[in-house]
C-alpha cells in the first residue's frame, strides 16, 4: 500500500454468514485514494458499498486484507475518518445546531467551540436561521444539509461518503451536489463516495472506479476530466456523456444491471 495515499484498501475480502452459510461479501478489493482526491465507485444496490466504506471508517472488521491511512495501517481509524450514511440520522430531540456540535464535541473540541463550528458549518450550508429547530421541522434537503454540516464538524480531511444525496428529489440532490463539490475543494478534502447514480459519481469525482456486483471486485477504473457541478451545462458536456456511456459499458461487462 502506498504511504502517499490518504486511503489505501489493500486486497480487502469481507466473508459473512447467511441463510445459506457463508457468503463473500468483498473479494479482494484494492483501491487508493490520494489526498485531496475524490474517489467514486459504483455499482448495483447490494454489491458491497456500505460494507466497504464502514471497514474503511474501522465501524466493521475484515477478513483478510488491510486498510491504512496515510500509510498507516495500525491506528485506530474511528476519529480519523468522517462517515456520511444514506439516512441523515439526526437526534430528534437535539437542534440542528446542536445535532452539528455534537460532531464537533466528540471530535475533542470544547463546548464553546463546538457551538462556534457549528455555527460555521451550518452558515456554508446556508442554514444559519435553521439552527434552533428540530429535525421533525426540517424538509428532507435542509437534514442533509445538516448532515453534511455534521461531516463538516467533525474536523477530520478525509470523508466517506455513502449515497449521501439518494433519497432526495433531483433538483435537491443537484443543489446540494454543487455544495459539497465547493466545499470539499475549498477544504482540500479527501473523498470516497459510493454510489449507485452515474451522473453523482462524474460530477463529484475525480476517478470512478466500477464495482462489479457481489462478491465485488473493482473491475474498472474511469479518470474525469468534466467542468464541475456548478457548471449547469455539466451533464450536456460530451465528455459527459462520453464518460457515462464508458462506465455504462464497464458495468455490463461486470454483469451489473444497466
Amino acid at each position: 500500500m502506498s504511504e502517499r495515499a490518504a486511503i489505501a484498501v489493500d486486497d480487502l475480502v469481507v466473508v459473512r454468514m447467511g441463510q445459506d452459510g457463508p457468503r463473500t461479501i468483498l473479494a479482494g478489493v484494492t483501491l487508493e485514494v490520494a489526498r485531496g482526491e475524490a474517489v467514486a465507485v459504483v455499482g448495483p444496490s447490494g454489491c458491497g458499498k456500505s460494507t466497504l466504506l464502514a471497514v474503511v471508517a474501522g465501524l466493521d472488521g475484515a477478513d483478510e486484507g488491510g486498510v491504512a491511512l496515510g500509510g498507516d495501517a495500525t491506528a485506530p481509524r474511528p476519529g480519523r475518518v468522517t462517515l456520511m450514511p444514506q439516512a441523515d440520522a439526526l437526534l430528534p430531540w437535539r437542534t440542528a445546531g446542536e445535532n452539528v456540535a455534537l460532531a464537533a464535541r466528540l471530535g475533542g473540541a470544547s463546548r464553546s467551540r463546538s457551538r462556534e463550528i457549528a455555527a460555521a458549518a451550518l452558515a456554508d450550508l446556508g442554514l444559519a436561521d435553521h439552527a434552533e429547530q428540530y429535525p421533525h421541522a426540517l424538509s428532507g434537503g435542509m437534514r442533509q444539509r445538516v448532515s453534511l454540516a455534521r461531516t463538516l464538524a467533525a474536523d477530520t480531511r478525509t470523508w466517506l461518503l455513502d449515497e449521501p444525496f439518494g433519497a432526495l428529489d433531483a433538483l435537491t440532490r443537484m443543489r446540494l451536489q454543487r455544495e459539497l463539490d465547493a466545499v470539499r475543494r475549498a477544504r482540500r478534502a479527501t473523498v470516497l463516495l459510493v454510489t449507485h447514480d452515474l451522473d453523482e459519481a462524474l460530477l463529484l469525482a475525480d476517478r470512478v472506479l466500477v464495482a462489479s456486483p457481489r462478491p465485488m471486485r473493482i473491475v474498472a477504473e474511469v479518470r474525469v476530466d468534466l467542468p464541475p457541478p456548478s457548471d449547469a451545462a455539466a451533464t450536456t458536456d460530451p465528455r459527459f456523456i462520453a464518460a457515462k456511456r464508458t462506465l455504462l459499458d464497464a458495468l455490463a461487462g461486470a454483469g451489473a444491471p444497466t
